[in-house]
């Protein structure tokens, strides 16, 4: 893990505070972003993230689906885990902090955008950054990289529909037409866009080529990601500075689920006795989030302002401490799991 890896909440931490201080002192700045839309899209924003995923989709190697069958049992409880279980739980406990036990400390609309951006959050598994969480643990590279193939297929499908239902059964309004461009915009597109250049370097480089070209995309990414959270944390600069423990209110359910995932899947691991290299990429693909893609469909859906937008970028600055502190519990508990 790279030093922007390593410290990526340092640097998020960072860039809440510069777009927050950015956006007190140039509001008008940032309101002239916020209307450099079409249909419903920023333009702006929507470049960054294209900068952010499309290096991730870059390292997805779809031949690796051939190899589906092998460890079915562990790829089987990532793909139960990932679709049947963590984006209802989310939406449960989004419902139950906003509307609920939070619900004296949160206005009900503001509630409402905040489970909807936990929600996204919920339906979107992590995709690149498992990589990172899998060779820290010293998982098979080759299941993790079927794993996160498998899922990235499942999610072109998938994550309309059961982020549709899930914002439905919530009561907020569903624009369906928004939900399927973003899909298309910030998923679909990117896959295509990562599985043509991974051929065309193939071909004329081979393996080295493509890590080369990924390695100089690399930075980039990062930077995709920091410049839009600077812009996310401009546009809510009042609501925050206004009404600060808001950040801490949506960071404890979050956390809980996080935690509550993870053990979730540590635990079904160890009865289905697979080996510490397969269980430990397991957990980790099904805790963590594709946090682009909510951060993307929240700012789609919700706009630029809105308490949805918030949530998805409150997920980015807590999953980093929280994936190496759970990096760390699998390594120490190595020894306990199934070995080949």
């Amino acid at each position: 893990m790279g030093i922007f890896e390593r410290y990526l909440s340092v640097w998020v931490s960072l860039c809440i505070l510069i777009g927050v201080g950015l956006g007190l002192l140039q509001p008008e700045a940032f309101q002239a972003i916020a209307n450099l839309e079409v249909a419903h899209v920023n333009i702006v924003v929507a470049v960054f993230i294209w900068v952010m995923i499309y290096p991730m989709m870059l390292q997805i190697d779809f031949s690796a689906v051939k190899d589906i069958g092998k460890n079915s049992q562990g790829l089987l409880l990532t793909i139960v885990i990932n679709w049947l279980i963590k984006p209802f739980t989310m939406a449960a406990l989004g419902w139950l902090f906003f509307n609920v036990l939070f619900a004296e400390w949160v206005d009900p609309s503001s509630a409402q955008e905040y489970i909807a951006g936990m929600i996204l959050l919920g339906v979107a598994p992590c995709t690149a950054m498992v990589f990172v969480w899998s060779q820290l643990t010293k998982g098979d590279p080759n299941y993790t990289l079927v794993q996160v193939s498998v899922n990235d297929v499942i999610m072109i499908f998938a994550f309309a529909p059961i982020s549709a239902f899930l914002l439905g059964v919530s009561d907020i309004q569903v624009p369906w037409q928004t939900l399927l461009v973003s899909v298309l915009l910030y998923v679909l597109l990117p896959l295509i866009a990562g599985i043509l250049t991974r051929q065309w370097l193939n071909k004329r480089r081979g393996e080295q080529g493509i890590n080369q070209f990924l390695a100089k995309l690399k930075p980039w990414s990062v930077i995709g990601l920091l410049a839009t959270v600077v812009l996310l944390f401009g546009f809510q600069a009042n609501t925050i500075v206004s009404d600060p423990q808001i950040i801490v209110l949506i960071a404890i359910p979050l956390l809980l689920q996080t935690y509550g995932i993870f053990y979730l899947t540590y635990i079904a691991a160890k009865r289905l006795k697979l080996p510490h290299n397969i269980a430990a990429p397991a957990c980790l693909i099904g805790t963590s989030n594709f946090f682009e893609l909510a951060v993307a469909v929240a700012i789609s859906l919700f706009g630029l302002h809105s308490g949805a937008a918030l949530a998805t970028v409150v997920g980015v600055l807590v999953e980093v401490p929280v994936m190496l502190s759970l990096v760390a519990f699998l390594n120490r508990k190595a020894n306990s799991m199934a070995t080949q």
